[in-house]
């Protein structure tokens, strides 16, 4: 008897031990296993990329002889330009299993211009992703999404950053949807003639009568509606107007980072109670606020050197080389990049909360940030602060993922609704 009571207690340590083992491996695990296995299972879907403006800046949207198996090699200091922060092989190495592409065109152009040039970053897009069909798959929808992602591919959509983008008509916003824009950033560095941008003197005190139309129509087709870069009168309309979750696909907390293009807590509320989501990005100035502070002091030195010397601009450009150099830009780190998404999911939730990193956009980046090959860094900085798993699989993808889906059941709930009309320019 005493050896089958013996068994029995060895029987109950057992099963004691295995109850116990989940738990205590669970806290066993380092941030870095924590984030590994969370984006494992969400991948990244980040929310800006200005690979296609690097194209045309750098090649002139000529793919032949470009590698975006591996683009480290691409500096040309002859022409002030660094390396490209993209190619698959990082792309992989970051986990990102989705990407928004943005087609970029500066808004200093006339509109014919504008839209010819979103017309040809669309195009060179669209060859770019079919010229790697083993890594890259186009994807219009929330289900192309998740089947890309499925078959080991990165999910390749498009975003147009910039209301000039369709010149002040419907009928072009409806014909780039067409062509795969899936979302549209309102304004970019200037106002459109129909919403205020965040870094242009106001002149609609948000959205003009149109500009509403344009968001609705926007939803309507299902299109996303972009708020990074507009100004807070911009945000607080679009979020009057709008029926579905809206995005900023690259922004951040102005409560860290003064710059008026960040989101205010009073927008991240009404962010949240859209529904929607805003994509944290990489770059200082955005994402720091000694960096906006040093940009001031920079600007303030620029001005006094130019009045200092007048009609000589070479001392005046040697006396702001001295002075970076005794005044170095502050990076910050992927610390407050953490920072900023700490703040939102305080202010929003942990649901309305992601990444759009800018990369290929800006020249510079926070310190452990450099490419897109560093998420995983951030996500154990993440984990390392208390973040669950399932909180850091939301931040990846899942948050995206369901705003797409809530934005594509409205457009799908009022696709009898008769398309807005207004006339035409000429």
């Amino acid at each position: 008897m005493a050896k089958y009571r013996n068994l029995r207690l060895a029987g109950v340590s057992l099963a004691l031990a295995a109850t116990m083992s989940a738990p205590a491996a669970l806290a066993a695990q380092t941030p870095e296993q924590v984030a590994e296995a969370a984006l494992r299972a969400a991948p990244v879907w980040d929310g800006h990329n200005d690979v296609p403006e690097q194209l045309r800046e750098r090649r002139k949207d000529v793919l032949a002889g470009f590698d975006f198996r591996d683009t480290t090699r691409t500096a040309d200091p002859a022409k002030d330009e660094q390396a490209m922060h993209t190619d698959l092989a990082r792309l992989r190495k970051g986990h990102v299993g989705a990407q928004f592409w943005s087609v970029y065109v500066s808004a200093a152009l006339d509109d014919q211009h504008a839209v010819q040039a979103t017309l040809e970053q669309i195009d060179v897009t669209r060859r770019l992703v079919a010229a790697y069909p083993g890594d890259m798959q186009l994807a219009t929808s929330a289900a192309d999404v998740e089947k890309a992602m499925k078959a080991g591919r990165i999910a390749s959509l498009i975003g147009m950053e910039g209301g000039h983008s369709i010149g002040g008509s419907l009928g072009v916003l409806r014909q780039m949807y067409a062509l795969g824009a899936r979302y549209m950033t309102l304004t970019h560095f200037k106002n459109t003639p129909w919403a205020d941008s965040a870094t242009d003197k106001p002149e609609h005190d948000g959205l003009t009568d149109f500009g509403r139309d344009v968001v609705r129509e926007m939803q309507r087709i299902g299109m996303l509606v972009d708020l990074s870069h507009t100004s807070e009168a911009t945000m607080m309309d679009t979020l009057a107007v709008a029926k579905a979750p809206v995005i900023f696909s690259h922004s951040n907390a102005r409560a860290i980072n003064h710059h008026t293009r960040n989101a205010s807590d009073t927008v991240l509320k009404a962010l949240a109670a859209n529904g929607g989501i805003i994509m944290v990005n990489v770059f200082p100035t955005y994402v720091v606020e000694e960096t906006r502070q040093w940009n001031a002091a920079r600007a303030g030195e620029k001005a006094r050197l130019d009045a200092l010397y007048i009609g000589e601009p070479e001392a005046a450009a040697k006396g702001l080389k001295d002075w970076e150099a005794a005044h170095p830009m502050p990076r910050g780190s992927i610390k407050d990049v953490a920072d900023n998404i700490d703040h939102i999911v305080a202010v929003s939730g942990i649901d309305h909360v992601g990444l759009g990193g800018d990369f290929d956009g800006v020249g510079t980046t926070v310190v452990g940030m450099e490419d897109v090959s560093t998420y995983p860094a951030l996500f154990a900085e993440l984990a390392r602060r208390g973040h669950s798993q399932a909180d850091l699989e939301k931040i990846a993808s899942g948050n995206m993922l369901r705003v797409m889906k809530a934005a594509e059941a409205y457009a799908a709930a009022h696709r009898a609704d008769p398309p807005i009309e207004s006339p035409t320019a000429f």
